[in-house]
């Protein structure tokens, strides 16, 4: 988020340079790098803000259609597919995973992230959100991931708050899918403002929750992050 990275320049003096990977790209595969001066005394940009840098070497990044896998173009959303040496082999005595999650074209083998995202013409990869993190609504994919990103802006949260939320979505009878806001430590008057400003500020409403359940605490998976399938089954009401 652009807080967190403008308070740790603020507390640090030190810039967060932004990488992607996966636990089974072992686990690094691009990363942003401090701009260069290069000997004609040109910038060589090696950063872009909102990204995840540009494959690191030796590896290959791919933007392809997530039914076809067909390659996508400069700037096109899909499924992020990586390849190169840091790839994992497969997972330990389970090969019906291991096919369901490496692919093999054109004589190299990709791993298939579930991530999707795109590639910009400098080569610079943006992450969008996982697709399982996607809602459908009235035919519409919405992402959990950016309306997590404009909650945040609206929480406008203390560096010591307790305030936790996550965006998750169940099933629905009428629209197939809602999207409901879990949010901790929290009063009822607290969310009553909190719609007030989504309702003023989210120009898609599609993206707005159905619903906003106050609860204990988020559920967090022992790396310390959140916890999706927990959120979801929280957001169901099922212990």
């Amino acid at each position: 988020r652009e807080d967190v990275r403008v308070e740790f320049k603020k507390r640090f003096g030190k810039e967060i340079f932004e990488g992607y990977g996966a636990t089974e790209t072992s686990p690094v595969a691009s990363c942003n790098l401090p701009d260069k001066v290069a000997p004609d005394f040109s910038i060589q940009i090696g950063h872009k803000m909102g990204t995840v840098g540009m494959p690191i070497p030796g590896t290959k990044i791919k933007i392809v259609d997530p039914q076809t896998f067909e390659e996508l173009g400069v700037n096109e959303e899909g499924m992020i597919l990586i390849s190169g040496i840091q790839v994992m082999r497969g997972y330990l005595k389970n090969e019906e995973k291991t096919k369901q999650v490496l692919k093999n074209i054109k004589g190299n083998t990709y791993y298939i992230t579930g991530d999707k995202g795109k590639i910009d013409e400098d080569g610079f990869v943006t992450i969008v959100d996982r697709y399982s993190r996607f809602a459908k609504l009235g035919g519409e994919m919405i992402s959990l991931g950016a309306i997590e990103e404009k909650i945040s802006k609206l929480l406008e949260l203390k560096e010591d708050s307790l305030v936790d939320f996550i965006v998750t979505s169940i099933e629905d009878e009428k629209k197939g899918e809602k999207i409901v806001l879990l949010i901790s430590h929290v009063e009822n008057e607290y969310i009553l403002e909190l719609k007030e400003k989504i309702l003023k500020n989210f120009e898609n409403k599609l993206m707005i929750p159905s619903e906003i359940k106050i609860v204990q605490d988020i559920p967090k998976l022992g790396s310390g992050k959140k916890d999706f399938n927990a959120s979801k089954i929280l957001a169901k009401g099922q212990n």
